[in-house]
């Protein structure tokens, strides 16, 4: 079912439906039309060797092997130091190291680094983002989050949004809706305060999202974990929420980070929805959490 939330000012509103709204058989069809050009799905990681494969198989036998509705999968190893990179290419993905990527453009640590670097290194006209460290999830994800795209031509990008159990670190026992600890004390507080226009939005930090190459091209991103806001934020701004749909696809879990690593994590979204919101000075005392990347569109 498709429903509008989120309603703006002038009336424009973000569309949310379901992953099962539209058959996989449908989805090809739309695909001939809507997406010539073709879809990329990229998997960013960094030191997620015990994830990544069963990540990458399970779609390729899914989406490529079986029926078509990728036409690549690529992985985009950022600096890990186990062996994120020989899994994934034993899966069947096309793995590129991020540092390698442009080299003349240097690079930065950061998962919105190895996301801005794929644009060098796939072809299709809609990106499709994963994580790799998914421990419940199925291959839905990606056509779900193609549907929007393949059907509406004014849908600039989708985000995911599931149910997120906390899992405990021993992984004995999971916890339903406690997942997405930075979403809620940081991201979803930030949107109601600086950005009320997407306020409609589930999980506005969901890993999981999609995006015309038209588009994302035209970003600055953040090289860190702050991709995701920035994206919409900017997305919403150039086209209005109007441009932003989401897509419930059900329930995800994945490894959850230490509270130490979320709160350099809060840090980098924090820094990136101020700067955003004209606020000055970040970053001043110290390291820059605000280190963002140019449109890719500007130095191709």
């Amino acid at each position: 079912m498709v429903e509008d939330v989120g309603a703006t000012s002038s009336g424009s509103s973000i569309t949310t439906s379901h992953w099962a709204d539209l058959s996989l058989s449908r989805l090809l069809e739309l695909k001939a039309t809507a997406a010539p050009g073709g879809v990329s799905l990229v998997v960013p990681a960094r030191n997620e060797a015990a994830t990544v494969g069963d990540v990458v198989t399970r779609v390729r036998e899914a989406l490529v092997d079986t029926v078509a509705l990728l036409d690549e999968i690529v992985v985009i190893d950022s600096d890990s130091t186990d062996a994120t990179y020989a899994v994934a290419t034993d899966a069947g993905a096309v793995v590129h190291r991020s540092a390698e990527i442009r080299p003349d453009l240097g690079s930065h640590p950061g998962k919105g680094e190895a996301m801005w670097k794929s644009q060098f290194v796939t072809t299709g006209e809609l990106i499709v983002f994963m994580d790799a460290d998914l421990t419940d999830w199925d291959t839905h994800f990606v056509p779900g989050l193609l549907g929007p795209l393949l059907t509406d031509p004014t849908v600039a990008l989708v985000k995911g949004f599931y149910e997120r159990p906390f899992t405990t670190d021993d992984g004995t026992a999971a916890v339903p809706f406690e997942g997405g600890r930075v979403t809620e004390l940081v991201a979803r507080p930030l949107i109601a305060l600086l950005f009320p226009e997407l306020g409609g939005l589930h999980q506005p930090l969901a890993g999981e999202w999609a995006v015309r190459r038209s588009q994302f091209e035209t970003l600055s991103v953040p090289t860190g974990y702050a991709v995701e806001l920035a994206a919409l934020v900017d997305t919403a701004r150039t086209h209005g929420a109007a441009a932003l749909a989401q897509v419930d696809l059900g329930t995800r879990a994945h490894r959850h980070q230490s509270l130490r690593d979320l709160g350099g994590m809060s840090r980098q979204i924090l820094a990136a929805a101020l700067t955003r919101a004209g606020v000055a000075g970040l970053g001043d005392g110290g390291d820059d959490p605000r280190v963002e990347r140019p449109a890719a569109v500007s130095l191709v």
